[in-house]
């Protein structure tokens, strides 16, 4: 299984942030694009991915496979009235994410399985009956 890279050009991104920034009018607090930490096992019979996923709703995630592409998504808004004076104030939440791997040909895409459970979203892959892992034997001298 192969996790699709992203540019990790720290320089670029600083800079960008840091001057391309209007710091006085700054409300970056109320907009989140973390990526979450992601573990990929193997073992005789699945590959299992365990994205680390506290306090999300499992209703906003998306899970898609396009031919082997794998696309785990998060899209969340949130928005707050406060009306406790003769004013109303409104705030935005947005969180975001995308991650994408690539399966290889030999997983049953068709019985792929996710839970989400305490902050952790579970993906079972199984793998096709070629692709396990065989038992060693001995093999007989004639």
């Amino acid at each position: 299984m192969t996790l699709i890279r992203r540019s990790n050009d720290l320089f670029p991104t600083f800079f960008d942030d840091f001057f391309g920034r209007d710091w006085f009018m700054s409300n970056d607090q109320n907009t989140t694009n973390t990526m979450p930490a992601v573990n990929i096992a193997e073992n005789a019979d699945n590959y299992l991915v365990e994205m680390v996923a506290p306090g999300m709703n499992k209703k906003d995630f998306k899970i898609e496979l396009d031919n082997q592409l794998l696309t785990i998504s998060y899209e969340k808004e949130d928005s707050n009235e406060n009306k406790d004076v003769n004013y109303s104030k409104r705030e935005f939440y947005y969180q975001s994410f995308k991650r994408s791997f690539t399966l290889p040909q030999t997983v049953e895409s068709d019985k792929i399985k996710a839970k989400y459970d305490n902050g952790l979203l579970m993906i079972q892959i199984p793998k096709k009956e070629e692709a396990k892992q065989k038992a060693s034997r001995l093999i007989s001298i004639s």
